[in-house]
């Protein structure tokens, strides 16, 4: 048997591939490496990257009994055309909440604070004395919006407690007991919008959510409000964000996604000064990582040894093949 590991050595590191050698092989390739699908071809569990998963990349895979998605997200896995094929889908739930919760905070303190155009200002013009910075604002007595009120949501709201905010959320399943827990307070949609200074963006990308926040959703929005996406790109209409950044119908957004991914350097949100962008780095520190490697790991093992996986994307919970 065989296991092809397609995000490379630094995001599953040799040792915890070392626990799945006594039962397969174990091959590092990337989808742009050289002998990749000949690689595929045989083997029988995959730990995927951003690679499209789909009828034509299954043709090349008749082997397969396992896409082990290294992250939470799916989107890019057809999970009906490998459940038809009998292939399991497992994601790495709960092991990454805690660091995309992280760089959420992170952007909003950089956005609340101008702390890129400060450290710019430090770098170049400072010791000049020919200019101020603006001020920033405080973030105690505002307003945080959480839409999605998931793991990540949840680990948001459970670090707003230490900023002194009042936190909404929004969700399509009400979380008593997270409103107790927390302080929370359910409200509709456009009531968020309309009363939050920071929306902080937290849901897969389904169906329902793409372009979920669009010109009318922006439109609602303070002029002085900020928007938080660590979630996926395509949840956001980037054009209309664009319009609404440019012509001041929010003050400013941090965005770790983007429609397309790597964003184009060409793209005008990068030429903005009210906007604060990281490259999809949401779950990129090395605890993080490795504990998403074993996730995986454990998933492949299950496998491998004829059992059940245990982190089963939602879809394919209710097959007890």
């Amino acid at each position: 048997m065989r296991v092809l590991i397609s995000i490379g050595e630094r995001n599953f590191p040799r040792d915890v591939a070392e626990g799945l050698e006594a039962l397969a092989e174990v091959i590092y390739l990337s989808a742009r490496e050289k002998g990749y699908w000949e690689a595929l071809r045989e083997a029988v569990a995959l730990v995927a990257g951003g690679e499209r998963i789909d009828e034509e990349f299954l043709d090349r895979a008749p082997r397969l009994r396992l896409v082990a998605r290294f992250g939470v997200g799916y989107d890019n896995v057809d999970v009906e055309a490998c459940t038809r094929r009998g292939v399991y889908v497992t994601h790495t739930p709960g092991v990454l909440s805690g660091a995309v919760a992280d760089l959420t905070w992170g952007l909003i303190l950089s956005l609340a604070r101008g702390l890129p155009g400060a450290d710019r200002f430090v770098r170049e013009r400072w010791a000049q004395g020919l200019e101020r910075l603006p001020f920033g604002f405080d973030l105690e007595g505002k307003t945080l919006g959480i839409i999605g009120l998931g793991r990540i949501g949840a680990e948001v709201a459970r670090r707003a407690q230490g900023f002194g905010v009042r936190v909404l959320y929004h969700d399509v399943v009400r979380k008593p007991e997270l409103e107790e827990a927390y302080g929370v307070e359910y409200a509709p949609l456009e009531e968020l919008l309309r009363a939050s200074d920071i929306v902080s963006i937290h849901v897969p990308l389904l169906p329902s959510t793409e372009r979920l926040i669009g010109e009318r959703e922006l439109r609602m929005m303070k002029p002085t409000a900020l928007l938080i996406n660590t979630s996926r790109g395509r949840v956001i209409d980037q054009r209309a964000l664009l319009k609404a950044l440019r012509e001041g119908w929010i003050k400013g957004a941090g965005l770790d996604v983007y429609e397309e991914e790597p964003i184009p350097l060409d793209d005008p949100l990068l030429r903005l000064e009210n906007v604060v962008l990281t490259p999809h780095i949401g779950s990129a520190t090395r605890e993080t990582r490795r504990r998403m490697a074993e996730a995986c790991a454990l998933n492949v093992k299950a496998v491998l040894e004829g059992r059940r996986p245990p982190n089963l994307v939602p879809e394919q919970r209710i097959d007890d093949r």
